[in-house]
């Protein structure tokens, strides 16, 4: 899991913490506790969390913590980018023969993990992303061939998937990965090319969110006080 960015655009909240640990209102539990209570959900047992910025808050409520899964922490003490990240906690890792699942520590969701792996192997792929469809957040405008406006949209989905944060990575991918620099840049485009890179659409209707400002948290704690959730 990548928990070592800044989380510029969520100051004030991230002025004496990683982003990671921010909490959703109304839970009294930080982003990261969402993540790694559904990682257990899967069947995961064991995870390694990439600490930077202000890692020492992150470590100490991970060591006081009631958690699910085993979790190491390695802290960059320089930054790496994504990719570096990515390779430094692999090297960690319970069992580097094995496929693994990679998150970013900024979101938040809820789908089948154990689908997505079958679908990677199915593929034979070295990577897949999982695909999000969010709503774009402005209201959108239909229009005839005439020019005239035929509709007005809330906040629809948009026409186009994109990265949702969530891996699985076969083995071997961790040698293609760089040591300093962003695999999203250089490895995902390599992979591209040869075929390797697969993407899985998350299923309609799972949650899914990044949080990236505070207005997507205020939304995340109305979405998880509506019915059903």
């Amino acid at each position: 899991m990548l928990a070592g960015g800044q989380g510029s655009r969520l100051r004030p909240y991230t002025d004496d913490r990683p982003k990671p640990m921010v909490e959703i209102p109304g839970t009294g539990i930080p982003i990261i506790g969402h993540q790694l209570a559904w990682l257990a959900e899967e069947g995961v047992t064991d995870a390694v969390v990439s600490c930077g910025h202000l890692a020492e808050v992150l470590q100490d409520w991970l060591a006081t913590a009631q958690l699910p899964l085993r979790v190491t922490t390695v802290v960059e003490n320089e930054p790496l980018g994504r990719g570096g990240g990515l390779k430094y906690a692999a090297a960690s890792l319970p069992s580097p023969g094995k496929p693994w699942y990679a998150t970013n520590g900024d979101i938040w969701t809820r789908f089948s993990l154990r689908d997505m792996a079958a679908f990677h192997a199915e593929r034979g792929a070295v990577a897949t992303l999982a695909l999000a469809r969010p709503r774009i957040p402005w209201g959108a405008v239909e229009t005839d061939a005439f020019g005239h406006i035929t509709d007005f949209i809330e906040a629809p989905p948009s026409p186009y998937l994109i990265n949702a944060g969530v891996y699985v990575f076969s083995a071997a991918f961790t040698t293609l990965l760089p040591d300093v620099g962003d695999h999203e840049r250089t490895t995902f485009p390599y992979l591209a090319r040869e075929r390797g890179l697969a993407g899985y659409p998350i299923p309609q209707g799972a949650y899914w969110r990044a949080i990236d400002t505070a207005k997507d948290l205020k939304e995340a704690a109305k979405e998880l006080a509506a019915p059903g959730r």
